[in-house]
C-alpha cells in the first residue's frame, strides 16, 4: 500500500486536535484554513492581497505555536537535542504579534488610500460582481467593461477588487469584480479581507453571480447570503445572474431520486420562481442572453441615477 503523507480535514481544528491527530497519524495535517490560506498565498498578486494574506496566516499560525515546534523537533529525530523550550516558543510569538502589528497598520494605510479613490469616484454608481468562487464572475467582468481582468477556471483567481468604469447606452457606473466567497471561510480571513469587501459594503447594487451548472448551486447562494448579511449588505438591490447555462446537466440536479433530474426550466419555475430580487440566465462564454441581461442592467442603473441626479439630462 502507498504511504500517506498528507491528511486534509474539510473543517478547522483546535491547536490541540492538530498536535494529538499530527502525533497519532505522524503525517503533515491539514485542516480547512490552512488549506484555503495556502491555496489565497499562491493566488495573491498586489501588495494589498499580498499583505491580508500573510495577517491571516500569522493570525492562524499564532496558537498553532506549540504544535510547529513539536513538529520541528519530531523531524529533528530528538536524540541529544534540547527541545526549544518556552522562551524560544514565546520569543517567536512576540515576533510574530510585531509583525501582526506591523500589517495590520500597512492595511489601514491601504484603507485610507482605497477610501480616498472610493471617494473620489463618488459621483458615479457602483455595481458589485459578488459570488461564490469560481462561478464566472471575472468573466462577466470582461464581457461588460469589454476589458481584460484575469479569468481563470480556478477558485480564488480573484484576491484583489478590480475597478473599471462602464458605459451602457448613456449612463455610466464603475463596475467591481470582488473575492469569491465559499463555505465556512475562516473568521480572521474575512476581517483581514476587509478593504476588498468594503466595495460590497458600499456599492449600490449587487450582481450575485451563480454558476447554475454545480450540483450544489443552491447550498453555493445561501453560503453567499449568510455572507452577505454578514457584510451587512443583504438588502442592498441584487441582481442573480445564473451563469453556465451551457455547461448545465439534468442528471447531475436532482431533488428526490423518484422525481428524476430537474431541468433548467423546472428551476427557473420553481426554487428561482421564490427569489425576490430579478433573475436572469446567461452563458458568459458563449454569450447567451447578455444582451438581456445588459438591458437589465442598464435599467436598475438608470433607477438609481435617476433616483440621485433627478436632473441629470444625460438620461433624457
Amino acid at each position: 500500500t502507498e504511504e500517506i503523507d498528507i491528511v486534509v480535514f474539510d473543517d478547522e481544528l483546535t491547536p490541540s486536535q492538530l498536535r494529538n491527530i499530527e502525533r497519532e497519524l505522524n503525517v503533515k495535517i491539514l485542516d480547512r484554513s490552512n488549506l484555503i490560506l495556502d491555496i489565497f498565498a499562491g493566488r495573491a498578486q498586489t501588495a494589498q492581497a499580498k499583505t491580508q494574506v500573510e495577517l491571516a496566516q500569522l493570525q492562524y499560525l499564532l496558537p498553532r505555536l506549540t504544535r510547529l515546534w513539536t513538529h520541528l523537533e519530531r523531524q529533528k529525530g530528538g536524540i541529544g537535542m534540547r527541545g526549544p523550550g518556552e522562551s524560544q516558543i514565546e520569543t517567536d510569538r512576540r515576533l510574530i504579534l510585531n509583525k501582526i502589528s506591523l500589517l495590520k497598520e500597512r492595511l489601514k494605510l491601504i484603507d485610507r488610500q482605497n477610501e480616498t479613490q472610493r471617494k473620489n469616484r463618488q459621483q458615479l454608481i457602483r455595481v458589485a460582481l459578488v459570488g461564490y468562487t469560481n462561478v464566472g464572475k471575472s468573466t462577466i467582468m470582461n464581457m461588460l467593461s469589454k476589458s481584460e481582468v484575469f479569468a481563470e477556471n480556478k477558485l480564488f483567481a480573484t484576491l484583489d477588487t478590480t475597478v473599471r468604469k462602464v458605459v451602457i447606452e448613456n449612463v455610466p457606473f464603475l463596475l467591481s469584480d470582488t473575492v469569491g466567497f465559499i463555505r465556512k471561510l475562516p473568521h480572521h480571513l474575512v476581517e483581514c479581507f476587509k478593504s476588498t469587501l468594503d466595495e460590497v459594503r458600499e456599492a449600490d447594487i449587487l450582481i450575485h453571480v451563480v454558476d447554475v451548472s454545480h450540483p450544489n448551486f443552491e447550498d453555493q447562494i445561501r453560503t453567499v447570503n449568510e455572507t452577505l448579511k454578514d457584510l451587512n449588505a443583504i438588502d442592498k438591490t441584487m441582481i442573480t445572474v445564473f451563469n453556465k447555462i451551457d455547461a448545465f446537466v439534468p442528471e447531475q440536479h436532482h431533488v428526490d431520486v423518484t422525481e428524476g433530474p430537474l431541468t433548467l426550466e423546472d428551476f427557473k419555475h420553481s426554487w428561482m420562481a421564490k427569489n425576490n430580487s430579478p433573475a436572469i440566465f446567461i452563458s458568459a462564454t458563449q454569450k447567451e442572453n447578455v444582451d438581456e441581461f445588459r438591458e437589465l442592467l442598464y435599467e436598475y442603473v438608470k433607477k438609481v441615477h435617476t433616483e440621485r441626479y433627478p436632473y441629470d439630462n444625460l438620461l433624457y
